[in-house]
């Protein structure tokens, strides 16, 4: 076997490979070893028959056709050994040339993971930043107790501002609905500002039954470009009104909510939770923010097939949130002004899809020069600590792909502590 190899670009590579007939034979006795399995010959047990009496048996072409594919599979994995390649997908063959198990020429375009050039990954220019909590972060908080433990009743007075209301609506823009602006028994707080400016002013002073008009103008700078500073008309019904009235904030407050003896002891706990959560979120913006430091500073070719499977994975997820928030996707592509699905998914998620494979790439690469790796015990005690959490799935965390997976999240977790410590 003779091969050359040529690189088209930083993801792929093209091989040209010419099989002697050795290799022609050998893939060949390998081929009729295969088959003569299934032959029945009389005079032979079923799986007994001789490959010169097999032959005999296999319409030419048949056994041709399976010699070359043999061949060939067995060349690419020798090739892909002797080059150390890092193959991301089937290679794209393309037979030249074949006489009979003689000869045997064909190209492969093969996609594999580029050569990543990393950074000087040990002087990365990052700051961490803590978020400071202060009395408004604890005040909001208290309020959210203090909402979730409301005492509500129906009313039929007219609604004021704090009132939770309940209302039918249509969106009309030049006097037809449009996509979005319309929905059936909508909850909405008066004063929570959810709707665009003017909306649930105009719904105060409103009494149960009420059917009205608000006239109004999208913001100028609103999501859906094509709705963006345009005057539309809500047609609005009322169809409940409740009046909410919030616990005071005292110690049985407190005790009622959590196992605390006074408010003092609750705004304690709030503010320690809070720290933690933002100490949480600074290491996680923190790793962020490395990665995305070390991938500007690194050579990183992006292989567009990685970036097709994270877009298909990026927009899998939104498309899952818009069915939680009872849109399809065609009513978002049309609020947001996208004239089709190729151009929402350019904009919306390539940019996602490359920081992904880009970041992915520079950690795998740095996990190889730091020598990180995962052990069997490691790889065991995520795997214990994930059953017990997730018990109605253990058999399926046991599965070879998921010990993968499990083990890949584990190597990034360690490269990323890594990081960190070269970095602190």
């Amino acid at each position: 076997m003779k091969h050359t190899l040529k690189k088209i670009s930083d993801t792929q590579i093209e091989l040209v490979v010419t099989l002697s007939s050795e290799d022609l034979a050998t893939a060949k006795a390998t081929t009729l070893k295969f088959l003569s399995r299934d032959i029945k010959v009389a005079g032979f047990r079923k799986g007994k028959v001789p490959a010169n009496v097999a032959e005999k048996h296999l319409e030419p072409n048949i056994l041709s056709n399976e010699v070359v594919e043999h061949a060939i599979n067995d060349s690419m994995n020798e090739i892909v050994t002797i080059e150390d390649l890092r193959v991301l997908d089937q290679p794209k063959i393309e037979l030249k040339k074949f006489v009979p198990y003689t000869e045997a020429e064909y190209s492969a375009v093969v996609e594999v993971l580029p050569d990543i050039k990393l950074g000087d990954y040990r002087k990365l220019k990052v700051k961490k930043t803590i978020k400071k909590v202060d009395q408004k972060d604890i005040d909001e908080v208290i309020e959210r107790l203090r909402a979730n433990s409301a005492e509500k009743q129906d009313s039929k007075v007219a609604a004021k501002l704090k009132d939770e209301v309940t209302i039918d609506f249509v969106g009309k823009k030049d006097g037809e609905p449009f996509d979005g602006g319309t929905a059936t028994d909508y909850p909405i707080t008066l004063g929570s500002n959810t709707f665009i400016p003017g909306f649930e002013d105009a719904i105060v002073g409103h009494k149960v039954g009420d059917k009205f008009d608000v006239p109004l103008k999208f913001p100028k700078d609103y999501h859906a470009k094509h709705l963006a500073g345009q005057p539309i008309v809500f047609e609005v019904t009322i169809k409940a009104i409740q009046t909410v009235s919030l616990p005071d904030f005292d110690d049985a407050f407190a005790a009622k909510v959590g196992p605390f003896k006074t408010k003092q002891e609750l705004l304690d706990d709030v503010r320690r939770e809070l720290v933690n959560q933002n100490e949480r979120q600074s290491i996680d913006t923190y790793k962020d923010d490395l990665i995305g430091a070390l991938v500007k500073l690194s050579n990183v070719p992006v292989p567009q097939l990685l970036v097709d499977d994270q877009m298909r994975s990026v927009e899998q997820d939104f498309k899952q949130n818009l069915m939680y928030r009872g849109t399809t996707p065609e009513q978002y592509i049309e609020q947001m002004g996208y004239k089709d699905e190729d151009e929402w998914r350019n904009k919306e998620f390539k940019d996602t899809a490359i920081r992904r494979v880009q970041s992915g790439l520079v950690l795998s690469e740095l996990s190889k020069i730091e020598k990180i790796q995962v052990s069997k015990d490691e790889l065991e005690m995520r795997l214990s600590e994930m059953q017990q959490q997730f018990p109605n799935m253990k058999d399926q965390l046991e599965t070879p792909e998921s010990r993968r997976d499990i083990a890949n999240r584990v190597l990034t977790e360690k490269t990323l502590d890594r990081l960190v410590e070269l970095n602190s």
